[in-house]
């Protein structure tokens, strides 16, 4: 019998019967687990009904409370983040390692949002124009939405609940019906370290609870992560009603590789970083661009490593790379394979075939060399375990190339060239980069985001911009006068009770 997964609103569960339901796979078996409702625009408008009337108090709580609700999350989840990433493992297909890693970063976006006393300090100026004071403020913005993709269902939404609940807003949470389990999961112990009813909601849906959620008069704000096309639709659905938006988009990561490079730590971390988690990441290195003498040695080094990749079952402690999530998702990266060996490009490794028995959506790691920037397998985001190999002759050419794409996400450089390492960072553009870091993620206190068609709004995600996102700032210029200066003036401008 298949497990039913339903909404929570305003504290427990939706006790309502869905017009419409989605299925919930186990991508290592192929089998359906679970039936997940999915809302509409009237039980969207239930959630954000639960939030506004959660709103008020929810402000007024002191930061100390808000804070104490957030430590004490933060401990449950530390207990908690090896059955979430089983949870995790179990709707995504990614191997536990991975799960837990992304539990990890999550955390730290928890911890900084412990924060919130100190990170929503105003400014004061003392004596602006004589006898006159200036202040600012920041304040919560009201209901905000959350909406979050199906590769890392608990780092996202952790990225944005804690911030936006620490600055004293409340939530609509409309994770990805494709492993929806995670958020209930982390709803349920900020509801158990004491965060009032209403607060946090979770909605499950597909693009009927999107717009339900954008188009909604009392949603203030929305944070959403996924393709560039949706998070431009989201972007200009949300901005258009007059809402604040964040919309991180797609990527096409590049990892530029220097002929002083480590060439074995190189491939190391092209292996780790291109097949982890599937290469179902947004930060995943999809092109290495070896600048050439070096590309022959590169190519067969990362070979090698690719063949005695365990591709596996996620939950087994062996297995290295898991199943991809959906069936459908599985035959378009497969489709990718087949088009950039029908462009031309040399096809080093396979993995259409990955040898598994059953019916899990299973693809191995893929290689390709001599990729041209006009093949699809180079422009599109395939968002799976496909790796270009871009041969260059200088550094020059590098950036020539990295910088004529229309994706800014992350990119990383490997050398042991200070000064080169200093040019890249420099002139590349892209809004997150690495020196001999793959994936350059960065740590809960700064913020994430990318450049171009990687992120549409002013804001970055979590951190410091991510504070600045959730709240708005109110200036105040206060002036008082004293009773012997306002008698001078002939008016009197004593409050009644001044004596």
């Amino acid at each position: 019998m298949t497990e039913h997964i339903t909404h929570r609103i305003a504290g427990k569960p939706w006790t309502g019967t869905a017009e419409r339901t989605g299925e919930v796979f186990d991508p290592a078996t192929g089998t359906v687990q679970a039936h997940v409702d999915f809302a509409g625009p009237a039980e969207v408008d239930e959630a954000v009904r639960a939030a506004a009337a959660a709103f008020p108090a929810w402000r007024d709580t002191s930061l100390a409370g808000r804070s104490r609700v957030l430590f004490r999350f933060r401990e449950l989840l530390a207990q908690r983040q090896d059955d979430l990433a089983r949870l995790i493992t179990a709707e995504h297909g990614k191997v536990v390692s991975d799960a837990a890693g992304e539990v990890a970063r999550g955390l730290e976006n928890v911890e900084y949002a412990c924060s919130a006393p100190q990170l929503l300090k105003g400014e004061f100026s003392e004596n602006a124009s004589t006898g006159v004071d200036v202040h600012s403020t920041p304040q919560p913005l009201g209901v905000v939405g959350v909406i979050s993709p199906f590769n890392f269902p608990a780092m996202v939404p952790l990225w944005f609940v804690p911030g936006a609940i620490a600055c004293g807003n409340t939530v609509v949470l409309k994770p990805s019906e494709k492993d929806p389990s995670a958020s209930l999961l982390i709803a349920e112990l900020l509801a158990e370290a004491g965060l009032p009813d209403g607060v946090l909601n979770v909605v499950h849906g597909d693009k009927v609870a999107v717009d339900a959620v954008l188009e909604h008069p009392d949603v203030e704000a929305v944070s959403f992560v996924g393709s560039t096309p949706i998070a431009r639709y989201v972007y200009e659905t949300a901005t258009a009603a007059g809402k604040r938006c964040q919309a991180l988009g797609g990527a096409k990561n590049h990892m530029a590789v220097l002929p002083d490079a480590d060439l074995d730590g190189a491939a190391d971390a092209a292996v780790s970083a291109g097949f982890g988690s599937a290469g179902e990441r947004c930060m995943a290195v999809s092109v290495l661009v070896a600048v050439d003498p070096i590309g022959d040695e590169l190519v067969a080094k990362i070979t090698d490593r690719m063949r005695s990749l365990r591709v596996g079952d996620g939950r087994e402690p062996d297995s290295e790379m898991g199943p991809l999530v959906t069936a459908a998702h599985r035959e378009r990266v497969a489709s990718y394979i087949d088009a950039g060996a029908e462009a031309g490009a040399t096809l080093a490794v396979d993995g259409r075939e990955p040898g598994i028995d059953g019916d899990g959506f299973w693809l191995g790691p893929t290689l390709f060399d001599h990729v041209r920037p006009e093949m699809s397998i180079y422009t599109d985001e395939i968002f799976g375990p496909v790796l270009s190999v871009v041969r260059v002759e200088s550094l020059d050419a590098a950036l020539e190339l990295i910088n004529a794409g229309h994706y800014g996400n992350g990119t990383a450089v490997f050398t042991g060239d200070g000064a080169a390492a200093r040019r890249f960072t420099r002139d590349v553009e892209v809004g997150m980069v690495g020196v001999n870091v793959p994936i350059p993620v960065p740590v809960g206190y700064y913020s994430f985001g990318g450049w171009k068609d990687s992120l549409f709004g002013d804001s970055h995600a979590y951190g410091p911009e991510g504070f600045h996102f959730f709240t708005r700032r109110k200036v105040v210029t206060t002036r008082w006068p004293s009773p012997s200066t306002a008698a001078a003036g002939g008016v009197n401008l004593r409050f009644p009770g001044n004596t």
